[in-house]
């Protein structure tokens, strides 16, 4: 017999599983770009083990644990392509789902059938030619993936790193290192008893701070106020604040608005709390830390709560005698912003529908910037026409992903987004000079900044560096680069303190408009990294398995830090609970929440659907159900016009952004003179988040959503929700529920916000205000 047959006769299924387990994974994190040594050797260790565990089985015992091997391997690269981190535990039904394995994100295929083709053929070959027993090793082979693993954890200790977690672990690891983690955490509480449950103090985090000395001698002259608010973009992009945080990137992605920050006061050391346009939107507004996880947004929450709204900076302005104003480039009912921002004071709340112009390319998420800079323009020359001091707050949608710029812009430029970036760069310089040449830079504080940062691949925190340009009619007064830490928390009260306002007392922060003698705490989480600072030159970040990471750092966002040391437990479980703390609900329960997105507003169908992201018809998006708990839906939507066919209306759910299995009812045809009216629900068994329902309909005609609210009730019920739930509110009123913090926490009747005017959209009747700002 042959050498090499008696050797696969004795070794094959050695080879077949090196495949599966150890090459396949170890070529893809290669062409992926996630290279790193503890990725390699995380890679390694576990496929190294899984071959040792599987090769002299029977292959109905190994063949399930490929196939699971296969679809958590798939799954992981799709949904860190989809939106950027690796799965949960709760999310491991998924990977068991052909829906989440055949949508990306944007609903499309695979996008990775390379690696999806390689694992299949590398199972098929398995079944074809697996051996029914093979020779078995020695036992201290089993020393290999141990001492690699080992090496793995002891290495994290002496050489940590800052790389995305993907880049470090692979997905099995990561599970395993979390349960471990988790199990240390429970036996340092069985240990520590009561004091486990001692809450740290986050007065630092949470307090209004205005005991800094004024940089101003008195209030601002600015009659009125413009918040430019960039999607995405980092601090990094503007020159000084590289220069003053000694940076070492060195791309000068936007070179226009780096020479409009040189005329400005820069906050180099500016901090964004989270990802999510909403999350940032409130942040900023109000205040207020924006949660650290993906439980439901604040800001969704605030149409529960209108005590707490009222208190955002657009409401204060209004009671001070400012006309309020929002104007995005993307439609509105996308996170709900169609209610979420007149519910924190906005009069006006404009989106795509407002714009006439045609715009310069088509886009799936709205404007492209320079479209929408040219219309803003225009609204800021309608502004000034009236002799009320006006709050504008702007959203650019063209550097969200896939990134909007001309066929100029992407030839001169490597990839889509360095040329959204720089179609952005031009767009904010035509605006900025066209605002100078109105007379607008003399009477208006101008603050540019982005709602959350998209990151820099290998710049440390760049995920957590915003921005914050400063352009007042006091200009010379104020420092040209600001000193500190500050953060989206910082902006509102630092707008009602250049003009002299007292802050509410639920708003916290420092203003940039007072210099101050000592540092401050401040938090972040992004990419997945939980960051803290104490205010006192240690920063700290922790990862998935609460095992952080300290050094020694003046400031929050810095190049470089050094490292002084690695802890886990207890301490750890500190720094997440100042987090779990600032997360607090605006809400008075998980329980018997009520949320109604029905806007009442008049909506003209596309025949087609092409994008169930922009063609949403309501904003219920990144939800969060408790477990053991069960969700009613009811939905009213009648036909205002309609042709004979009538139109087709559909329900999608996402958790995570992927697809998520719910027994919904098929919908009927909706038709003129018949009103679809339905009514379902389906339990939680598990904690929801980042929970979506997307509305779609197709047809030709308009139609009216008159009642679309979402209802959460413990599961051990199941007669109907409205009886069981909370009392419907009526428009106007609330519902008061237990104090929290000395004041009532308000259940969740939602405001009703029908008003046309408010809604902005182009269908909906007008009056002669908003007819003088179309354009």
């Amino acid at each position: 017999m042959h050498p090499l047959i008696r050797w696969w006769q004795s070794r094959g299924n050695l080879l077949l599983l090196a495949t599966l387990f150890l090459l396949i994974p170890l070529v893809s994190r290669y062409c992926f770009g996630w290279s790193t040594l503890f990725g390699y050797l995380s890679d390694a260790a576990m496929g190294s083990l899984l071959v040792l565990l599987l090769h002299n089985r029977r292959l109905y015992v190994a063949l399930p644990a490929m196939l699971l091997w296969g679809l958590m391997t798939i799954g992981n690269a799709e949904l860190i392509s989809a939106v950027g981190r690796m799965p949960d535990p709760s999310d491991l039904h998924f990977l068991a789902d052909p829906q989440f394995v055949g949508n990306s994100t944007q609903g499309g295929g695979i996008a990775h059938p390379w690696l999806a083709g390689a694992l299949a053929t590398s199972m098929l070959a398995c079944v074809l030619l697996w051996r029914r027993r093979e020779r078995r090793l020695p036992g201290y082979a089993y020393a290999l993936p141990v001492a690699m693993l080992a090496g793995h954890f002891g290495l994290q200790f002496v050489i940590p790193s800052d790389a995305d977690v993907w880049k470090q672990f692979n997905l099995p690891h990561r599970l395993l290192a979390g349960v471990a983690a988790q199990g240390q955490l429970a036996a340092e509480d069985w240990l520590a008893g009561d004091q486990a449950n001692t809450p740290p103090d986050v007065t630092g985090l949470t307090q209004l701070d205005l005991s800094g000395s004024p940089l101003l001698a008195a209030p601002g002259s600015a009659r009125n106020v413009l918040i430019i608010t960039m999607e995405g973009i980092p601090g990094a992009y503007v020159a000084t604040n590289r220069a003053a945080l000694s940076s070492s990137y060195e791309e000068s992605m936007m070179p226009k608005l780096s020479a409009w920050a040189e005329r400005a006061m820069t906050t180099p050391d500016y901090v964004v709390h989270s990802h999510q346009t909403i999350r940032g939107l409130y942040a900023m507004l109000c205040g207020d830390y924006s949660k650290l996880d993906n439980g439901t947004p604040k800001g969704v929450e605030l149409l529960g709560n209108p005590a707490r709204a009222a208190e955002c900076l657009p409401a204060q302005l209004r009671q001070h005698g400012f006309s309020t104003h929002f104007l995005q480039g993307a439609g509105l009912r996308f996170m709900a912003k169609d209610k979420v921002m007149p519910a924190m004071g906005f009069d006006k709340t404009l989106g795509r529908d407002w714009f006439k112009k045609k715009p310069y390319l088509e886009f799936a998420w709205g404007m492209d910037d320079k479209a929408f800079f040219e219309g803003a323009l225009d609204y800021v020359g309608q502004l000034r026409k009236d002799k009320q001091p006006w709050m504008l707050t702007l959203l650019t949608v063209g550097t969200h992903q896939p990134y909007s710029a001309t066929p100029e812009y992407l030839a001169k430029y490597p990839t889509a987004r360095q040329a959204a970036v720089g179609y952005l760069d031009d767009a904010m310089d035509d605006f900025l000079r066209g605002l100078e040449k109105q007379g607008v830079l003399k009477d208006t504080l101008v603050i540019v900044t982005s709602d959350e940062s998209h990151g820099i691949d290998n710049v440390r925190l760049a995920s957590s560096w915003g921005m914050n340009l400063v352009l007042a009619p006091e200009q010379a007064a104020l420092p040209p680069v600001k000193d500190g830490v500050y953060g989206h928390v910082d902006l509102a009260a630092s707008v009602l303190d250049y003009f002299g306002f007292v802050p509410p007392k639920d708003i916290a922060g420092r203003s940039l408009f007072r210099e101050y003698p000592n540092g401050r705490e401040m938090i972040s989480f992004t990419n997945g990294m939980l960051r803290y600072h104490d205010g006192k030159n240690t920063f700290t970040e922790c990862d998935f398995q609460q095992a952080c990471r300290r050094y020694e750092s003046d400031g929050f966002i810095a190049d470089s830090a050094r490292f002084v040391g690695r802890f886990s437990g207890r301490q750890a479980r500190l720094i997440s609970a100042r987090a779990d703390i600032l997360d607090h609900s605006l809400m008075s329960s998980p329980l018997g929440r009520e949320y109604q997105f029905a806007t009442q507003e008049r909506i003209r169908l596309k025949p087609q659907v092409t994008n169930e992201y922009t063609d949403n018809l309501i904003g219920a998006q990144y939800l969060e159900f408790p477990a053991d708990s069960h969700t009613t839906v009811s939905l009213k939507i009648r036909a205002l016009q309609m042709d004979s066919k009538g139109a087709r209306v559909q329900l999608k759910t996402r958790e995570f952004e992927q697809p998520v299995p719910l027994p919904i009812p098929e919908f009927p045809l909706l038709k003129r003179d018949q009103p679809l009216e339905m009514t379902f629900g389906f339990d939680n068994e598990r904690a929801r988040k980042a929970f979506s329902f997307h509305l779609l309909a197709e047809g030709k005609g308009i139609i009216e959503i008159t009642d679309f609210h979402v209802v959460t009730q413990p599961r051990k019920s199941t007669i109907d929700a409205r009886q069981a739930g909370p009392t419907r509110v009526a428009s106007g009123s609330f519902l008061p529920g237990p104090r929290i913090g000395g004041r009532p926490a308000l259940m969740a009747g939602q405001l009703d916000q029908s008003n046309d005017e408010s809604n902005g959209n182009d269908l909906a009747p007008s009056g002669g205000d908003e007819q003088q700002l179309t354009q």
